[in-house]
């Protein structure tokens, strides 16, 4: 049938080879799937030899429709999963538990509200959405047996319940302990909350060297998001109207998130800034229900019910109805020493999906700032190459502005008005760095201060709410290998994205070093860690697959993590900074032996090689990960990222196993150069398909661990040789 379809020159010809395939979809009618059927045969998708697809559509609305069929066809349970969480119905598949999620998200997301600005966007807009909701809804009518657990239909404007693509939204920064709290269940601080148990950084890399910096004088655009594996899909997605896009885009949308098309690519990072913030309200209850006190005035606390639907255990549909509050700075989501906490952060549905997507087709720089005048992204600085060799560092451009008199990293006094946001810095206000002289520019989760070495911003000329965080190890490593270099080629720009070089302990290691011999020489410890000392001591701090200093090293710094990381978090520093600054030489030492310890335990000998400790597993296609030591498994040789590791593996022991198995970081990987024709090459963690059964589920994991991309078949020539096999969707 695949011959036949790409054969195919009568257009009823093909519209009867595509009828084969189709179901009744849940509410749809004879129109509806006819409409379907013609968008389809507009549509072309090509799957090259890793099983990534190339989509081909007359306009970039059927481009659209081919992308979301792509992803269907790929991974439709997280594409469902992700829009349970956006929309605030994941309890309607996982159960009660889960109804304090989405609560959380209800509070900012109102189905009505998003329908209505569905029907006030722009035309093209619109085009597009009900694409997206055409693509998904024509996939799951041609295969009946992929069973949706809810959505059993999308509509247009659910789309905007989801409109920025980095892990974790701003929403997902209210805690569901202080949520549940307050809303009837009190509840502890969980560990990962309060920083006790070990929280993979989550983020990304971005790194641009100009033309006049390498080999070939072409930029150089370094993507490597550190994700949740297998949270995106890699696509190219190429219309007639000028849409030519590549790179990654989780699961569900239909904009390429961090890629490139032929003359500019954008990498986004998560963001240190300081743009969502608490507000702690004095109310007070009266005859007309709650107010709080703001300067003089004494206001009404708005009210709404909110009714969330979830699964009972034996199948049947359970309500529960929750009065919410908020005031005019955001939802109430908390009570502090006695007063409610009100959460503000952005919520602009409709520009911000039209600058996820716009920017996409952006092709130099001006073009990419222009769009950036939307104002709609507020969690991502962006690193930005194009063909012409300009390049840039670019802060978050939802940036409110707000007095700098005040410590917006704590809640503030909801009741001064002095405390509110006061409309939205300039672009040209914010700490962006737009080709600088020194010929590169770079962001690893870190402060703005060091985006481009001694041309970067100066903190002192701006508000301390541009960054809540600091520096971080990733961020030294990345200087280290940028200052003074030339000649840098892709491969060399690869090379240094897998640098195995781990700064964080080069600055601990000398600390437990003199901690050891600081002790007097009858002290038992001397004697009984001389042999870890001396292997850390001559240790050169970096990684590798037989590396028994790493597996020391590793334990021993997750120990302290465990120990201190709730303090770390309590006063804003990252992990290894505040075990050398604040951990004394007995707890270092101690920890040192419990790493000893747990390392003999788990393995036979605290000398175990790295690689028998660190493994990528993929067992099937459930998204809760799940783990077994005695199941196949492939060695990863970096790291956390929490020790300077450019390449990033969020790895720990799961229930049941030794082994560390990983679950973050490095998840799509592209180095790009930018020239008269774009080249690329990049790697993902597992594979493309999210389908046990599928060639393409596990078949990049030993390029992945090894750090070896593929080339990327960004044009058609490229692509010729390298097919697996081209349709229409619904074939």
């Amino acid at each position: 049938m695949d011959r036949a379809l790409s054969r195919a020159r009568n257009p009823l010809l093909l519209l009867a080879l595509l009828t084969t395939a189709m179901t009744d979809a849940p509410g749809s009618t004879d129109d509806e799937k006819g409409q379907w059927q013609r968008q389809a045969a507009r549509v072309t998708i090509t799957r090259d030899s890793w099983g990534i697809p190339h989509i081909r559509g007359r306009s970039d609305a059927d481009a659209v429709f081919g992308m979301m069929y792509a992803q269907g066809e790929d991974d439709f349970s997280r594409i469902e999963a992700n829009y349970l969480t956006a929309l605030g119905r994941t309890a309607e598949a996982d159960g009660e538990d889960a109804i304090w999620g989405d609560l959380r998200q209800r509070l900012f997301v109102d189905p009505d509200e998003l329908k209505a600005q569905y029907a006030a966007s722009p035309a093209w807009l619109r085009t597009l959405m009900q694409a997206w909701a055409d693509g998904l809804n024509y996939y799951l009518a041609t295969h009946p047996q992929t069973r949706p657990r809810v959505l059993t239909r999308f509509e247009p404007w659910m789309a905007l319940s989801f409109t920025e693509g980095s892990i974790g939204g701003d929403i997902e920064r209210i805690s569901l302990s202080d949520l549940k709290t307050f809303y009837g269940e009190p509840t502890p601080p969980t560990g990962e909350e309060l920083g006790m148990i070990p929280r993979e950084p989550s983020g990304s890399n971005g790194i641009v060297i100009a033309p006049r910096l390498t080999a070939n004088r072409r930029a150089l655009l370094l993507i490597n998001p550190h994700t949740s594996f297998y949270f995106r899909s890699e696509a190219q997605v190429t219309s007639a109207e000028g849409l030519n896009a590549y790179g990654a885009s989780t699961w569900g949308q239909f904009f390429v998130y961090q890629g490139f098309n032929a003359k500019a690519g954008w990498m986004h990072t998560s963001s240190t800034v300081d743009n969502v913030d608490e507000f702690a309200e004095t109310v007070t209850r009266g005859s007309g229900g709650f107010f709080y006190r703001y300067g003089s005035e004494r206001r009404s606390i708005a009210s709404r019910t909110i009714t969330l639907r979830f699964r009972k255990a034996d199948g049947t549909t359970g309500e529960r109805n929750f009065t919410t509050y908020r005031t005019h700075h955001g939802p109430i989501v908390a009570e502090k020493s006695g007063r409610w906490i009100a959460t503000a952060l952005m919520w602009k549905p409709l520009p911000a999906l039209e600058q996820s997507y716009l920017r996409t087709k952006a092709t130099d720089l001006a073009g990419y700032l222009k769009i950036a005048e939307l104002k709609a992204n507020s969690s991502n600085d962006t690193l930005f190459a194009d063909s012409k060799g300009e390049f840039a560092f670019l802060m978050p451009q939802y940036m409110p502005i707000r007095s700098d008199r005040f410590d917006y990293t704590k809640p503030v006094d909801g009741s001064d008005p002095a405390t509110d946001w006061h409309g939205l810095h300039t672009l040209a206000s914010l700490p962006s760095v737009l080709n600088p002289r020194v010929g590169w520019a770079h962001n690893t989760n870190d402060w703005p201060w060091s985006a481009a070495g001694p041309d970067s911003p100066k903190a002192a000329n701006y508000p301390r709410y541009m960054d809540q965080i600091g520096g971080n190890a990733r961020g030294v490593h990345a200087d280290l290998l940028l200052t003074g270099k030339t000649g840098w080629t892709p491969e060399k720009l690869r090379a240094a994205a897998f640098d195995p070089y781990l700064p964080a302990f080069a600055s601990l290691v000398p600390g437990l070093v003199k901690a050891w011999s600081d002790l007097p020489p009858r002290d038992p410890r001397k004697r009984a860690l001389a042999a870890p000392i001396a292997l850390l001591k001559d240790w050169d701090r970096r990684w590798g697959y037989d590396s028994t200093a790493t597996s020391l090293a590793v334990y021993w710094g997750d120990q302290l993590w465990s120990e201190v990381g709730s303090f770390a978090q309590a006063e804003r520093l990252n992990v290894p900074d505040y075990i050398a600054t604040r951990v004394t030489s007995d707890a270092k030492l101690a920890a040192l032996t419990a790493a000893m310890n747990q390392l003999t335990y788990d393995f036979g000998s605290w000398r175990t090689p790295w690689k028998e400790i660190n493994r990528f597993q993929r067992l099937d296609d459930r998204i809760a990960p799940h783990f077994d030591d005695r199941r196949a498994s492939v060695p990863v040789p970096f790291t956390s990222a929490q020790w300077g590791s450019l390449a990033s593996f969020g790895a720990k022991p799961w229930p049941g196993t030794k082994r560390y198995y990983g679950t973050s970081g490095n998840s799509f990987v592209a180095v790009v150069e930018f020239g008269p024709r774009v080249k690329a090459m990049a790697v993902m963690a597992g594979g493309q398909s999210g389908d046990a059964r599928s060639l393409h589920f596990a078949d990049q994991v030993t390029r992945y661990a090894d750090g070896r991309l593929r080339p990327v078949y960004f044009y058609p020539e490229e692509l010729s040789a390298h097919v697996e096999r081209r349709y229409h969707p619904g074939n």
